[in-house]
């Protein structure tokens, strides 16, 4: 099968690479760009390992086409942190919350969480609970990320 050419942003970078027309978003991540963050929990969408932004809007990069990348801008746990390497505020508060364990669920959950907080900077338990439901963990319980996230954001309106 013919590969495509496609270009996007990811990051802030402008990329280029040749996709098969079948191949995820996901898989185009990992395997031509090496951004190895976002994992490939289900392959159904179900449980947001797989998260990234595109175009900002959240979405399960294993159900995207990577051809669909094609001139749009996608940002990935890779690009949470500062370029310096300075931890985003929702990076450092899952480690002192201790809210990772295994870690392959934290990519795309904080991936999601970041999004929920440009979308409201300010969101009740009740708000993180629901946001993050697409975002399966089966080791932390999600009491210590949900508490993670209201610290991160508090911090991020300046209120800590």
């Amino acid at each position: 099968m013919t590969k495509i050419h496609v270009t996007a942003t990811v990051n802030g970078d402008e990329v280029e690479f040749l996709a098969d027309p079948r191949e995820t978003l996901l898989d185009c991540l990992r395997d031509h760009l090496g951004l190895t963050g976002s994992k490939e929990g289900c392959g159904t969408g179900d449980c947001g390992a797989c998260s990234v932004m595109l175009d900002g809007v959240l979405v399960s990069s294993c159900l995207v086409l990577g051809v669909e990348a094609q001139g749009k801008t996608i940002d990935t746990i890779e690009g949470m942190a500062a370029n310096d390497g300075t931890l985003h505020p929702l990076q450092r508060k899952f480690i002192e919350h201790a809210a990772l364990q295994c870690g392959f669920c934290t990519p795309g959950i904080l991936v999601a969480a970041k999004a929920l907080l440009e979308k409201n900077p300010d969101p009740s338990e009740k708000e993180i609970r629901y946001w993050l439901a697409g975002n399966l963990c089966r080791c932390t319980g999600y009491d210590k990320i949900i508490r993670a996230v209201q610290d991160a954001a508090a911090e991020m309106r300046g209120a800590a």
